[in-house]
Formats: structure tokens, sequence, C-alpha cells
């Protein structure tokens, strides 16, 4: 990064009282590993209903400030607040009891080989609630339903393509009714097309569900489709978080260099 871009004015996310926030607040975290800086003293602020889409270069800390959302991660400094509560401090009862309002999609969806597309998405049900194996087979395919793939059931894993894989994982990550969903890398492996089936599903459900969303991709147009906010992740700080208008429109240079996918800019090739 040139000296011009590394001296930028950072956005100031921090909030007087995170702790009364309806949403995510995160201050100060930082998280090292094996002495490279991965977060540097992070904040940001995301609000309960919006989409916000956080892009950078592979290795910045993306999926690393997902895992220190629902605290899979512990940061070495800083603190998190999740609906006025901070997680960062919770007992591990208290921190199960949290994580039940979040659904992720991961990138390689991470259905157990071994259980059928309905025994996947059953498994947290079973765990979390008491609802009868009757009634757990029902949301099951009310949820594959809503991602356009009834009649899968039965089928496991390895028999289904990349896509239905990723829509089925998509399935297992609202069957709980989360409050929040987390994408990582939602069109990692998919063609252009159904990448962007992929999307149109996200739309849809963020807007039928009432969610908040969290993604991390390297997909610009995947990012514009979903997003409401676009935050960009660069050196463990959140440098950027704009519209997606604003950020088509942006100037700032190492913003404007990612979005375009140049290799010439402030941003260095490695």
């Amino acid at each position: 990064m040139t000296q011009a871009a590394a001296h930028l004015p950072l956005p100031d996310f921090r909030l007087a009282d995170p702790g009364a926030h309806d949403g995510i607040a995160i201050q100060g975290v930082s998280k090292m590993f094996g002495g490279k800086r991965v977060l540097d003293g992070l904040d940001f602020v995301i609000e309960r209903g919006e989409t916000v889409v956080i892009i950078g270069r592979s290795g910045e800390g993306k999926s690393v400030l997902l895992k220190h959302i629902v605290r899979l991660l512990e940061p070495d400094a800083g603190r998190i607040w999740i609906d006025g509560t901070e997680i960062t401090g919770l007992a591990r009862p208290e921190l199960f009891d949290m994580r039940k309002r979040f659904g992720m999609l991961f990138q390689g969806a991470a259905l157990f080989d071994s259980l059928t597309i309905a025994e996947n998405l059953g498994l947290g049900l079973k765990e979390h609630t008491a609802m009868t194996p009757g009634e757990i087979r029902d949301r099951a395919s009310e949820c594959l339903r809503m991602v356009d793939l009834a009649g899968v059931e039965d089928k496991l894993p390895s028999e289904l393509s990349g896509g239905m894989r990723k829509r089925a994982g998509l399935a297992r990550a609202i069957v709980m009714n989360p409050r929040y969903i987390l994408f990582d890398e939602p069109t990692t492996g998919l063609d252009p097309i159904t990448a962007d089936a992929i999307n149109d599903l996200i739309v849809m459900l963020r807007s039928e569900l009432k969610v908040t969303a969290i993604a991390v991709t390297h997909d610009m147009a995947s990012a514009f489709k979903i997003g409401d906010r676009i935050a960009m992740l660069s050196r463990g700080r959140i440098i950027w978080a704009d519209t997606v208008e604003n950020t088509r429109a942006t100037d700032h240079p190492v913003v404007r260099q990612f979005v375009e996918g140049r290799a010439e800019g402030p941003l260095t090739v490695f």
C-alpha cells in the first residue's frame, strides 16, 4: 500500500453506549496469529435488519472477523456486543444460547457426508428444541422448499451438485429462525449463473425473514447485488463502509482498485 493510501483517515464506528445498540457493535478488536496481526483495533457497527458485505484481499481477516462475532475465536483485545449484551465476557451456557440467534452458510456448505439432507438440517433442531422427529422433518422440508430444493430430503450431500449443496447449506442456516445469518464466500466455486441464483435466494430470504446478514466475499457482482452496505477490511481495520451506490462511485484509491480488480494501484500484488 502506498504511503498516501496508508494514511487516509479511518471512519469512526465507535459508539458512546454500545450496550444500548440493537445490533452488533465491535470495538477495538485485535487478533494475532503466529506473530502476524490480523485484526488491529477494529471498530465496526452493524445495524439490525441490514445486509453488510465485507470485502478485502485474501488473508486480511474477513473470516476471522465472522468467527469473532460468534466467539468461535477469542480476541486478544477489544469487546463485542450482540443486541446490547457483551459476548466477550459470557460464560459457556449464555454463549451457547446467544449462538442460537445465528445461522451460517459456510464456504463449502459444510454438510455432514454421512447424514441425509433432512438429517443435516434437523441436527440443530434435534439438539436444541423439543420438536418431535415429524416436526423436525416438516421444518426441514419447509426450508428446502424456500430455497427451491424440494424433494431432496433423503439424498446424501454427495448426490447433489455444488449449487444444490450450497442451497441446502442455506436452508440449514435458516432452519432455526435466526436473527442473524453469516455468509462466508456464498458464491465461491459456482458458475456465474448458479452464483446469481444463490444471490437471488439470499436477497429473497433477507426480505422474507427480516434477518440481519453479514457476508464476506471477493465477488463484487455478488456484493453489489446482496448488500445494503459494503465495508472494506484492510490491514486489520475497516477502512470504508458505505452504500452500494457510493461504493460503486467512490474515488477512495484502495476501494476503487479492489472494486475494479486492478493489479495496479496502492494495494500491492503478492
